[in-house]
């Protein structure tokens, strides 16, 4: 799914196919703007009308009242930015905080929060609906584009016979058409591979919604489109093609809301959506660790305990959790209290790289049910810098305060997206289960054209819920038969730390005392020749959290090599 390894190693490409990438894609989303605000594709939007409303889609993923009810009162928040409009205020005449939080707003989010406060919500949302049409339900090249124009239109679809009940006949036809035309322009709009399965799944419900040829119409077109896309979106093991977690279950309550919308208008579901429902579903099973949340990975956050429960309820199989993720790379280990989650795949590449982390061999811990180590869990959504996607946001190894990969900037970032270049390629994977426990070792090669070390990490969990870990540089072609001068490089071993998690390192200057409330806390011992304890970052539905780390640092002969082992083990209380 990813294409063929490089022969470096790395995913590199010219630096000139970028950059004629780069160019064609400006060319191309200009000429775009340029027939989506005319007139004759305006007016090619509004045939067939829709007649009347059909079916009524289940949203299924949790709303929260609390913040309907700011919303109420003029309280935007999103990723932890706020837009503050008043009482009965217009959001839309006012600047956002930034465009990640104007494409939330424009993408209508608050709409299922707004909704659940009651007949007072609903008032509400039919004033902000009607004040968005007035300022940009002609069409505007921002709102009527990209993300915000897929999520609008799921959510005005799920919406739409709720807000139908108490509106006039004349709003009721405006919101019918204003759901038509957005969904005709979204199924026209192009876009590329990475989110074509979530545009087509709007599209088709919309189409469920809305009855006569304008709704067949759209129900035709996007379960056609959304098949299609389906079987690249959704890797064989039920992993997202982008790899991130989070993304995978955002897919899953998409098709669920369709399946049931489908089976509302008496249409069967494509073949190859019940069989990416399936998969989503026993991926997620991997993907839900034992705090109820998501590993914060590959541009993913850990996401909300209640999104992931309520999905899960939905899942009426019987097949047991498995213990990794072959396709898409991801590991689950467990034994007594120990729970440990590793990312064992290359990154995503080309298109599907444009939220990917260099974080190779990155781990996730949980303990008795609580997070103790993570990651930054940086996602496209947070308003926080592309570094913290670099080797050192995760929990994992890195050579010579380099980065395993970087993300691209500039015109080539605008154009293309902040793809991620330069990751290794390939991971090499061997795991063995035995009475005495779970072993696990990997290796990648995104150190060798700097440094000329393949990374390998091992880890063993044993069945008595002990894990110990080596991270290992070994020279690729082995030692040199010449010996020449000595070059060393710096190493640094990171453990990102829960926010609720405390650390503090003991006399010996190298055990490390990890404590959670009231629990005794595990001991993280280790050779390092440095150990010490860092601030650290940590982001949840896009908002930071102070948090620290845990840094090994040493230093490793380019010649021949080196290591570092550590050992996580339960304090005595």
């Amino acid at each position: 799914m990813n294409g063929p390894p490089a022969r470096s190693g790395s995913s590199t490409p010219p630096p000139g196919f970028i950059l004629a990438q780069a160019i064609w894609s400006a060319v191309a989303h200009r000429l775009a703007l340029e027939w989506h605000g005319s007139t004759p594709h305006l007016l090619a939007l509004r045939f067939p009308r829709p007649q009347g409303l059909a079916a009524r889609p289940k949203p299924l993923r949790p709303a929260d009242p609390e913040k309907g009810r700011q919303i109420l009162f003029g309280r935007f928040r999103f990723f932890g930015e706020t837009l503050i409009s008043g009482h009965k205020g217009d959001p839309w005449d006012r600047p956002s905080p930034s465009r990640t939080f104007a494409e939330e707003l424009h993408g209508f989010s608050w709409l299922p929060d707004l909704l659940a406060v009651g007949e007072e919500g609903t008032r509400e949302a039919l004033r902000l609906l009607s004040d968005w049409r007035r300022v940009f339900g002609r069409w505007n090249a921002f709102a009527w584009e990209g993300e915000a124009l897929e999520r609008r239109v799921f959510q005005l679809a799920c919406a739409l016979p709720v807000l139908a009940a108490p509106a006039a006949d004349a709003e009721v036809q405006a919101l019918m058409m204003d759901l038509a035309r957005q969904a005709r322009h979204l199924a026209g709009a192009g876009g590329g591979p990475v989110r074509a399965a979530e545009r087509a799944s709007a599209v088709a419900l919309a189409g469920t919604v809305l009855s006569g040829r304008a709704g067949e119409g759209l129900m035709r077109r996007g379960l056609a489109r959304l098949a299609r896309a389906l079987k690249t979106t959704v890797l064989p093991d039920g992993g997202h093609a982008g790899r991130s977690p989070s993304d995978g279950l955002a897919l899953l309550y998409d098709l669920l809301v369709l399946d049931d919308a489908l089976s509302q208008r008496g249409r069967p579901a494509p073949e190859e959506m019940s069989r990416a429902i399936d998969r989503l579903f026993a991926a997620l099973k991997v993907f839900a660790l034992a705090d109820g949340r998501l590993p914060a990975m590959q541009g993913g956050d850990e996401g909300a305990s209640a999104d992931v429960r309520h999905a899960l309820a939905e899942d009426d199989s019987d097949a047991p959790v498995r213990d990794r993720l072959e396709v898409s790379g991801y590991h689950r280990m467990q034994a007594g209290a120990l729970q440990v989650f590793v990312d064992a795949g290359a990154p995503a590449r080309g298109v599907w790289s444009a939220a990917a982390a260099a974080q190779p061999l990155a781990l996730e811990i949980v303990v008795s049910g609580r997070r103790l180590i993570t990651n930054v869990g940086w996602t496209d959504r947070c308003h926080a810098t592309h570094a913290l996607r670099l080797t050192d946001g995760a929990s994992t190894a890195s050579l010579g305060d380099a980065s395993a990969g970087e993300p691209l900037r500039g015109f080539q970032a605008e154009q293309l997206g902040p793809r991620l270049i330069g990751a290794p390629t390939d991971i090499s994977v061997e795991r063995q289960v035995s009475p005495e426990g779970d072993w696990l070792d990997m290796s990648h090669e995104g150190w060798v054209s700097r440094f000329g070390l393949i990374h390998e990490r091992r880890l063993f969990l044993s069945a008595e819920g002990e894990l110990r870990g080596e991270d290992r540089f070994t020279p690729k072609a082995g030692p040199p038969k010449v010996k020449g001068p000595r070059r060393y490089a710096p190493f640094t071993v990171r453990f990102h730390l829960y926010p609720e998690v405390s650390a503090s390192v003991a006399l010996d200057k190298r055990s490390v005392l990890l404590k959670a409330g009231a629990d005794a806390g595990w001991w993280l011992r280790n050779d390092a020749t440095d150990v010490v304890v860092e601030p650290s970052l940590h982001f949840a539905a896009g908002e930071m959290r102070r948090t620290q780390q845990i840094v090994l640092r040493g230093q490793v002969m380019m010649q021949t090599g080196g290591r570092v082992r550590w050992k996580l083990t339960r304090a005595e209380g």
